[in-house]
């Protein structure tokens, strides 16, 4: 259905929909669905308790991860036929960057320049910008207890961050949408209109906005 991307991320911030619309993908062209599962990281809850002191340990754990699945990716039981997943390796230094003091996030990037996790560029990300009111709303709509410290203010300081690190990508094909009022897991005709405009992509870097 969209043969030409053979691996597909859909990435965003927090509460961006990114999973819902990654699983709706897989569903619709059989791929192999790949999901970050965030909630098995063991320092996750507490981070949320305790920013300061569990932010390293959070970003550690999910550095370790990024590993494991580099590995898996090398033995090529992964990304063999066709793929999407809700994530991309390249988020965990960008959180990393915002949530760790200087001195740690100079620790992290001695690791992670060290381990030197790696994996194979995809063929189309789907960026989903999102407001940071909108953002809040689907977080607390989705009810997971450990998000409940979450701020705006905090989601707007990580949509300002992806905002920054997609005008800078150019390592794959790029489609940003604003999904502002769109519902691809509510909606059909949304997810609809959304796939024709990802077959109808010829651009490196192409937009999708539907307006009120």
């Amino acid at each position: 259905m969209l043969g030409r991307f053979r691996h597909i991320v859909v990435e965003g911030p927090i509460g961006a929909g990114k999973t819902s619309l990654a699983r709706k993908l897989a569903d619709l062209t059989g791929a192999e669905l790949i999901l970050e599962n965030a909630d098995a990281n063991p320092f996750l809850p507490r981070f949320y308790e305790d920013r300061r002191r569990y932010a390293l340990p959070t970003q550690l754990s999910f550095l370790v991860s990024r590993m494991e699945q580099a590995r898996r990716f090398a033995q090529g039981d992964l990304f063999s036929s066709t793929s999407v997943a809700d994530f991309m390796p390249e988020k965990d230094r960008l959180f990393a960057r915002l949530v760790l003091d200087e001195d740690e996030f100079r620790l992290y990037r001695q690791i992670h320049d060290g381990l030197k996790p790696q994996s194979s560029a995809p063929d189309l990300v789907i960026y989903l910008q999102t407001a940071p009111n909108t953002l809040m709303e689907r977080v607390k709509k989705r009810g997971r207890g450990y998000e409940r410290t979450l701020s705006e203010g905090t989601l707007a300081e990580l949509a300002r961050a992806y905002s920054e690190f997609f005008y800078h990508y150019e390592a794959a094909p790029l489609l940003i949408v604003n999904n502002e009022h769109l519902n691809f897991a509510e909606r059909d005709s949304d997810f609809d209109l959304l796939v024709q405009r990802i077959r109808d992509m010829r651009g490196a870097r192409e937009f999708f906005n539907m307006g009120t």
